[in-house]
């Protein structure tokens, strides 16, 4: 969806104190939805509904499907273009549990859209601490990086308007992309695609939830088993115009216990492909060298431990994991 779509727009003489106050706007006011921790989105705002009108009225920079996918394949001016560069907010994300703020940042004439996640609008977690959540989101870059699959958006950790937060580059999803994701008759799956579990789409009617058999989600799922990923929905897959699946949202990862939460089930318990093997060697070796050092600004001693001990017991296993009879395997909603 394009950001428009769910963005409320702010002019510059509207920021709010705080990420989680409510908007000025010349739109009605309303509430937002709970989310299902019970605690409200950001209130108010202007409702952006035409997307390219609106996009050119407020000097929101096209999200180019072709253009976000072409810098993020080049990490190094990306990266440098996300910490160094002028950050401008637009908007709010409408459907984001967290204060999530749609910018544009800006260095020597290069701009792009990105995400601005203040550590000031996290909402607080019975299972996570407070304030770790950009942290987080930016270790999952990081050893998503290490990989050599590229699997999330370039994302780093700074200053901005509402202090210190995640900013990650915003990749516009191709709309000409295939599903990844689709309902299927019970019986299924179908071809080239796998199985994630049954659903009630109606009134005694069921049907089969699948993903699609592809070896950029088989990547995925393995980078997320490391992760301890507890917050794997539909929505946090785009297919880019580069070719490439990113993943975004990753705030709720790497904890000690376990905690995988994912659509990407349809390679439980099947071995490894040999590509996931090596690559789980070399980020073992890594998670004792550099990664390490990069990763301990964002993480605990515990938790860098405990995901040296996923990428062993992946070694060990061989094996794609399988859903855990002790936390919920699907996460709601799924989509």
């Amino acid at each position: 969806m394009p950001a428009s779509e769910r963005l409320q727009a702010l002019n510059a003489d509207q920021y709010p104190k705080s990420p989680t106050d409510t908007v000025a706007g010349d739109g009605p006011q309303q509430d937002g939805p709970a989310d299902q921790d019970g605690a409200q989105d950001m209130d108010g705002g202007q409702d952006v509904d035409d997307g390219r009108d609106m996009d050119s009225a407020q000097g929101i920079p096209d999200a180019d499907p072709a253009t976000s996918a072409a810098l993020a394949a080049d990490l190094p001016a990306a990266l440098e273009l996300l910490r160094s560069g002028t950050l401008t907010v637009h908007g709010r994300i409408t459907d984001a549990s967290n204060a999530a703020l749609y910018c544009s940042v800006t260095l020597d004439g290069v701009s792009a859209p990105c995400i601005y996640k203040p550590v000031a609008g996290e909402r607080p977690l019975w299972d996570f601490p407070d304030g770790t959540l950009a942290g987080r989101e930016v270790a999952a870059y990081e050893l998503a990086a290490a990989t050599g699959w590229a699997p999330i958006p370039p994302t780093v950790l700074r200053e901005g308007h509402y202090g210190i937060g995640m900013v990650q580059l915003w990749v516009e999803p191709d709309p000409e992309a295939a599903p990844l994701l689709a309902l299927q008759d019970p019986a299924g799956p179908e071809a080239g695609w796998l199985p994630i579990v049954e659903a009630q789409v109606g009134e005694e009617r069921t049907a089969l939830l699948v993903h699609l058999d592809d070896q950029r989600l088989r990547r995925l799922a393995v980078v997320d088993a490391v992760l301890n990923n507890s917050d794997r929905k539909g929505g946090h897959l785009l297919s880019a115009a580069d070719g490439r699946i990113y993943g975004i949202d990753h705030g709720v990862t790497f904890a000690v216990s376990g905690k995988l939460r994912t659509l990407l089930w349809g390679w439980a318990e099947q071995p490894l492909t040999e590509e996931a093997v090596d690559m789980l060697g070399r980020l073992r070796a890594e998670l004792s060298g550099a990664l390490g050092e990069r990763l301990r600004p964002h993480l605990t001693q515990a938790e860098l431990t405990a995901t040296g001990e996923r990428v062993a017991g992946l070694l060990r296993s061989g094996r794609h994991p399988v859903p855990s009879q002790e936390w919920p395997s699907i996460p709601w909603p799924p989509v």
